[in-house]
């Protein structure tokens, strides 16, 4: 059987676009999804913590460095600049291999800025500090 996991989460991000126009997604800096090992394309749930709403799309990256977290085409009316949201990508796991894996997970600062990584060990136990 197969279960759906959290695999990383990009906490506390700041909406810096919303660009209607765009054909659907949403932006995010590339050193971001880096750090948070999500891939270009890859589904994410996104929760905004100003309005309450909670959707899916899929991720583009933005220019390395930039902080950018656009909301692109209809998600642009799910959120507006300024509203801080939560970026979150599920895979989907073997049980045997649900012990084994360790979901990351990036904190940002005000200007879009990993400030803090996690890495948890194993289910049920602590997470630790994997960058500052």
């Amino acid at each position: 059987m197969l279960r759906c996991m959290l695999m990383s989460k990009i906490h506390l991000a700041k909406v810096t676009e919303a660009n209607l126009e765009y054909e659907g997604s949403i932006t995010i800096d590339e050193v971001i999804l880096k750090k948070a090992g999500i891939l270009p394309y890859e589904q994410v749930m996104i929760s905004n913590l100003n309005n309450g709403e909670r959707f899916e799309t899929y991720v583009i990256p933005g220019r390395k460095n930039s902080g950018m977290i656009c909301l692109n085409g209809p998600t642009a009316r799910k959120g507006a600049v300024g509203d801080r949201v939560i970026i979150f990508c599920y895979g989907y796991f073997e049980d045997k291999d649900i012990r084994k894996f360790k979901p990351r997970i990036v904190i940002l600062d005000s200007e879009n800025r990993a400030v803090r990584g996690v890495r948890w060990p194993s289910l049920f136990r602590q997470p630790k500090a994997v960058f500052k």
